[in-house]
């Protein structure tokens, strides 16, 4: 009798000890991962672009700050983008963009036939280049051409080029448009475009163009107002 008694107590110490091993295994397992082994897009470390992404950048701005606020916009859909309208008649642009924004200050449109899809807009800057001396023919002070790793304010058309068909749909304030190596958001301060390509960017408004990134203010050509370039 007192053989079985000390066998059951011998059983019953060895479970506990079995539970206790088991539990500490489980606990060991719940512990959360070291930092660093997983990676989201929810778990991007916050850095001061994301402070600066909420308002618009003003000159003088790194480049990062205005590409965050750029992204930040609500991505528009592009296939919305590749029409323009004159005079009630719509034209198809094929690969081409066009838009304007909800003031009507700035009409764009992109031309991959003859600009390898470069970036152009009619601005309407309250003071806009003068035609430059011995300069002749159609003078546009209001015409943008970005490129990407130059701005040029104001130049020489005998024609309408690109703009001959018209307006795009209008960009709303808070929406930013995709499309080629350019990003384009519109708000109430005016148009901030970049060129990731370049890390190039410019915000177009009534009050003039800002330049920001690697563009920095240089003497024109003879034929062009004002130039920006990296």
């Amino acid at each position: 009798m007192r053989i079985a008694l000390l066998i059951a107590a011998s059983v019953l110490v060895g479970g506990c000890s079995a539970g206790k091993t088991g539990q500490s295994e489980q606990s060991d397992s719940a512990l959360p991962a070291p930092q660093g082994t997983t990676t989201s897009a929810t778990s991007r470390p916050t850095s001061p672009t994301t402070t600066a992404a909420l308002r618009p950048p003003e000159p003088g701005a790194e480049i990062a700050d205005v590409i965050a606020f750029i992204e930040a916009g609500q991505a528009a859909d592009v296939t919305r983008y590749h029409t323009a309208t004159r005079d009630g008649a719509t034209t198809d642009l094929g690969d081409d963009v066009a838009f304007t924004t909800p003031s009507g200050k700035a009409n764009c449109m992109t031309d991959s036939q003859h600009f390898g899809g470069a970036l152009a807009c009619l601005v309407d800057l309250a003071i806009p280049p003068l035609q430059p001396p011995d300069i002749y023919g159609q003078w546009k002070g209001n015409w943008v051409d970005f490129p990407g790793p130059s701005i040029e304010v104001g130049s020489v058309h005998g024609d309408p080029g690109r703009f001959i068909n018209g307006t795009g749909p209008e960009l709303p304030h808070g929406a930013a448009l995709s499309f080629g190596d350019y990003r384009c958001r519109s708000d109430p301060a005016g148009l901030y475009c970049v060129n990731y390509a370049h890390q190039s960017a410019a915000r177009f408004s009534e009050a003039g163009v800002v330049p920001f990134g690697c563009l920095q203010k240089v003497t024109p050509p003879a034929d062009i107002g004002e130039k920006y370039s990296c």
